[in-house]
């Protein structure tokens, strides 16, 4: 009897189906072990020492693991087929070593790219040994996040308050989201113009031309920059005759692309059916482990984190052998169409993703697969069945006119096509992002027939204004290929990077696009300003060009960690001498159009408006940077940052005068400060100041509903049993009314100003009888996900707090944006098995608790290599054992370290 270990359950469960009774198939649920989120797990000075810790999860995975192999013949690590995967066939490896259970017993590594009978099949036959450089890669990669996050990280805390987090590949990732950012804020449009006539053939077909050339000049796009120019070249034409020059038809041909990688995957995904990357992988990972056909468990796609676009000869074979079988034999070519990776390393370029079997059609599957998992097969399948077929013909007509007015000549041109062969078009059409190119399947408009030398008539003369435009912000497929371009991060790893900048609150994603939010930009700022290096494009993508050599056996992993680590070490430590002072002084010029926008009246942005002396700079607060005056505390404006740096915005940021109150004859303004719009009265330290309720927009407010905000609280009479006042206010959790220390909720800032004495005392009654809201009250549960390994069942639910997952005690929160009714068993059980690790038990007689340092553990969630959720393994530390003399947590005294502590 052998002993496999695999990645998944789901994956465990298949697998021994295929292998029978001599094999016990184990899963490790991702990795079994990781670098401790504290800081010395990397260890420079100890060349480069790693410290590995074993959550208590993992700890019972491995127990399951050693107990079984006691009994076996011999071990076979068959974890996923990439460098993830190869480090986690070696971490279980070291750990049984070190338990001493392999002892002379045979261990053999064994990869598949598609989990079916075959594939595993063939695996079995031709094992290997673990594949040391990739492993060496990993340990690289692994330590380059953990040394940049756990030591650029504290120098943003100690600098750059409210920032979270700085990471290796996540810090250039944001940069080219914020410089694209910047260079919106600095176009400038440019006027152009576009004039085409509307042309009539002696057979009575319309058809149009644009202009191309004027009085012997040629004419480039946006040559005509004004209306004076526009309205002289409309002249020429309105008076012109036209005569056909010449006409070109030429035959195109257009070949299809290959088959998917992870990049390309994403941003197709993205563009045609919305996905976000994170959830096209999630998908693509159930489409990969294998769903239930009638019975049976199959692997429908081919691994999907992979950079390769070759597809083995027998999958070839089949895609020609269907696309004859579906679309006849003129769609097959004559000779099977090869493609070649751009891959720098080939140890890494595997299979392209693609079915495992083409005869499985989307409309076979319909049945068995859920809407996005049906929908992204599709794609999966048309792409690769297209990467086979034979080219797209294609007639493209190109038409030359005359206009001739008087002395005055003018070249036009109209141009068409039409396919004559739809070959793959017939499969898949491409649709490239941000409107790069059109389908293959859309011609660029159908030509009437038109003749040499005949005459033409003009119907109509077109002047059409225009203005250039900013570049357009980036999409996550816009930015996964552009960040490919630069060879910057890996495929596998870009869905994590841009959930991280999400999480991190660094960028937000409005219409698909990513805007960068100001805590974004002040971060890039601050790197850029003393960290260039290190979110350098060349100098990111020269170090992943050296972690794929090492991967190749080509260098040394510790050379290229003691390279980094020098400069690294030594610019970290010229921070220490970094005033606060030289940080602002650095944004305040780096970041000049987000902080001071233009004023419409042309004044110098940096005047303080409220006081007419004061400078505006950067103030760094406990919960980050904001805008305010350097005649503090004299002049206490404050504002905050817009986040896409919009003028209008930051406008909205000046106080605005609502009107005097009536019995203070103070001025009352409208501000937007660091938390959000205020409304206040008077100025200095006894100004006071009301937030706007939820539901009330700026643009809503005038002077009697400032008056009415600035007035509460309110006293709405004496309770009839107590004799002491109610009243009713706005606070920090909505509009309230209050008796004896005893607050009650009500539905609407309109209650706050309308509630009268005997509802009041209702309300009141209401709150008391009904106790501790929610507190031991059941939760009824939104979806079944199945049976734990371990036992019981696991259901999401939807808590006080949002959505969660739930098996026995443990509650583990979903990710943020995470649709609960999508929530997959696979998904569910690492985020189980994280938050069980998390849990300390601390005895009854635990007395005072030790206060939490705000150490580098932020970090920790800041490393650029994630896996993806469902390989993801429990990562906390095991359970601690308290004595009477330990303290228990007490409450970090900050935010950072109350993350810290919680991450």
């Amino acid at each position: 009897m052998n002993v496999v270990v695999v990645e998944s359950p789901a994956k465990a469960k298949t697998i021994n189906k295929y292998l029978g009774p001599g094999y016990t198939v184990l899963a490790s649920f991702g990795h079994v072990r990781d670098l401790p989120a504290k800081d010395g797990s990397v260890k420079p000075d100890e060349d480069f020492a790693m410290i590995w810790e074993v959550d208590s999860a993992s700890a019972k995975r491995m127990n399951d693991i050693g107990a079984a192999l006691k009994n076996a013949d011999g071990l076979i690590l068959a974890t996923d087929p990439d460098r993830e995967g190869e480090a986690i066939s070696w971490h279980v490896l070291d750990l049984l070593r070190k338990k001493k259970l392999i002892g002379d017993k045979p261990v053999s590594r064994v990869v598949f790219n598609a989990i079916t009978k075959k594939a595993v099949l063939d695996a079995m036959a031709n094992p290997r040994d673990i594949d040391v450089p990739l492993v060496d890669a990993y340990l690289a990669r692994r330590a380059l996040d953990y040394l940049v996050g756990f030591n650029l990280s504290p120098v943003l805390w100690r600098k750059l308050p409210g920032a979270r987090s700085a990471g290796r590949v996540q810090s250039v990732a944001l940069r080219l989201v914020c410089d694209r950012e910047s260079e919106i804020e600095r176009f400038v449009s440019e006027e152009y113009w576009n004039l085409s006539a509307i042309l009539k053939t002696p057979r009575g077909d319309d058809f149009e031309a644009r202009l191309v050339a004027a009085d012997g000049k040629r004419l480039q796009a946006r040559s005509v920059g004004n209306g004076e120019q526009a309205t002289d070249l409309k002249a020429l034409l309105e008076g012109a005759s036209y005569v056909v020059d010449t006409v070109e038809a030429k035959p195109v041909k257009r070949n299809p692309s290959p088959p998917f990688t992870t990049s390309t995957l994403q941003q197709a995904a993205s563009s045609k059916l919305g996905f976000s990357a994170s959830r096209t992988m999630q998908v693509a990972q159930r489409l990969y482990e294998g769903l239930d056909l009638g019975g049976e468990t199959v692997g429908l796609i081919t691994y999907m984190r992979t950079d390769g676009v070759q597809m083995a000869g027998e999958a070839i074979d089949a895609a020609r052998s269907a696309i004859g079988d579906q679309f006849g034999a003129r769609y097959v070519p004559e000779k099977a169409r090869i493609y070649s990776t751009k891959a720098k390393n080939a140890q890494e370029a595997h299979e392209a993703i693609r079915p495992t079997d083409f005869t499985r059609t989307p409309d076979q599957l319909r049945r068995f697969l859920d809407t996005d998992q049906l929908r992204l097969y599709d794609l999966i399948w048309k792409r690769g069945i297209a990467s086979q077929m034979a080219s797209a013909e294609i007639e493209r007509t190109t038409v030359e006119i005359l206009a001739e007015n008087g002395d005055r000549k003018a070249g036009l041109r109209a141009v068409g096509s039409v396919i004559r062969f739809d070959g793959f078009i017939a499969a898949y059409t491409d649709q490239k992002e941000d409107g790069e190119q059109s389908d293959d399947g859309e011609d660029e408009g159908r030509l009437p027939e038109i003749r040499a030398s005949e005459t033409v008539a003009k119907q109509k003369i077109n002047a059409s204004q225009h203005f250039t435009e900013p570049p357009p912000r980036y999409s996550e497929a816009s930015l996964i290929k552009r960040m490919e371009e630069l060879g910057i991060g890996r495929p596998s790893t870009y869905a994590s990077t841009l959930a991280t900048l999400r999480d991190r609150e660094y960028v937000v994603i409005d219409k698909r696009k990513l805007i960068p939010e100001a805590k974004g930009r002040l971060v890039t700022a601050f790197l850029e300003s003393f960290f260039h290096r290190y979110v350098e494009y060349d100098f990111t993508a020269s170090l992943e060009e050296k972690l794929d050599r090492i991967s190749a056996g080509e260098l040394n992993w510790k050379d290229v960690l003691r390279d980094f680590w020098k400069d690294f070490f030594a610019q970290i430590e010229d921070t220490k001498e970094l005033r606060v002072t030289n940080v602002l002084d650095a944004l305040n010029e780096e970041l000049a159009p987000l902080v001071f926008p233009k004023r419409e009246d042309g004044s110098d942005p940096r005047i303080c408006q409220v006081c007419g002396t004061g400078k505006l700079s950067l103030k760094l607060g406990k919960y980050g940077a904001f805008v305010g005056c350097s005649n503090y505390p004299d002049c206490n404006f404050t504002r905050q940052l817009s986040s896409d740096g919009d003028a209008e915005a930051q406008a909205s940021n000046e106080p605005q005068a609502l009107g005097k109150d009536p019995h203070t004859d103070e001025e009352i303004t409208l501000r937007n400060g660091r938390f959000g719009p205020y409304v206040q009265r008077g100025e200095g330290k006894e100004a006071k100041r009301s937030s706007l309720p939820k539901g009330w927009t700026p643009a809503s407010i005038d002077h009697e509903k400032a008056l009415a905000l600035l007035s509460l609280p309110r006293d709405i009479g004496q309770h009839p049993e107590s004799g002491k006042m109610i009243s009713s206010g706005l606070g920090r959790y909505g509009p309230f009314i209050l008796h004896d220390g005893k607050y009650a909720n009500v539905e609407t800032i309109e209650d706050v100003f309308s509630i009268g004495l005997n509802r009041a005392v209702s309300v009141l009654a209401d709150k008391a009888s009904k106790g501790p809201a929610g507190r031991g009250a059941a939760v009824a549960a939104l979806k079944d996900l199945g049976e734990h390994p371990d036992g019981g069942a696991i259901t999401v639910r939807d808590g006080r707090y949002g959505p969660y997952v739930n098996w026995g005690k443990v509650n583990a929160t979903l990710p943020k944006g995470k649709d609960p009714t999508s929530v997959t068993l696979e998904e569910a059980l690492p985020l189980l098995a994280e938050r069980a690790g998390k849990a300390k038990p601390v005895k009854a007689k635990a007395v005072k608790a030790k206060a939490a340092k705000p150490a580098k553990a932020k970090a920790a969630a800041d490393g650029d290599e994630k896996v993806a959720k469902p390989r993801a393994a429990a990562k906390a530390k095991p359970a601690a054992k308290t004595t009477t003399k330990t303290k228990a947590a007490a409450k970090p005294k900050t935010a950072a370290a109350a993350k810290a502590q919680k991450g």
